[in-house]
C-alpha cells in the first residue's frame, strides 16, 4: 500500500457541449482512472451550480461523483485528463480522508 495515497472525490459531468455524455465516453474515462490508480467508485448523479468567475455565468449541470484513492499527482493527472475529455472550463476534487486502508485476503 501506498503511503500517500488518500481517497478524493471529483465531480465528473454529464453533459458535453450541451449534450449528454455517451456511456462510451464515460467508459473511457473509467478506464483510464482504473489504468491509472486501480479502481473507483461511481455514485449517482446529483445536480451540480457553479457560477464562472470571469463572466458571472450560473452552470447548472448534473454531475457524477467519483471516489479514488490515489495519491494528489494522480488525482491531478485524473483532473486534467477530465478538462480534455470532457471539454470543460474546470474540474473540482476534493480531499475526503487523508488515511486510506486496503487490506488484501492474501495479506492475513
Amino acid at each position: 500500500m501506498e503511503t500517500d495515497t488518500q481517497l478524493w472525490e471529483i465531480l465528473v459531468p454529464c453533459l458535453r457541449n450541451n449534450r449528454p455524455v455517451s456511456v462510451k465516453h464515460h467508459r473511457e474515462w473509467d478506464k483510464y482512472v482504473r489504468n491509472l490508480s486501480g479502481g473507483l467508485t461511481i455514485y449517482r448523479p446529483a445536480k451540480g451550480q457553479w457560477v464562472d468567475s470571469a463572466t458571472n455565468e450560473l452552470y447548472d449541470e448534473r454531475v457524477i461523483p467519483v471516489r479514488i484513492a490515489c495519491t494528489e499527482k494522480q488525482i491531478v493527472q485524473i483532473i486534467k485528463f477530465t478538462i480534455r475529455h470532457y471539454n470543460q472550463l474546470a474540474v473540482m476534487a476534493y480531499l475526503v480522508s487523508n488515511r486510506v486502508l486496503i487490506i488484501h485476503a492474501e495479506e492475513l
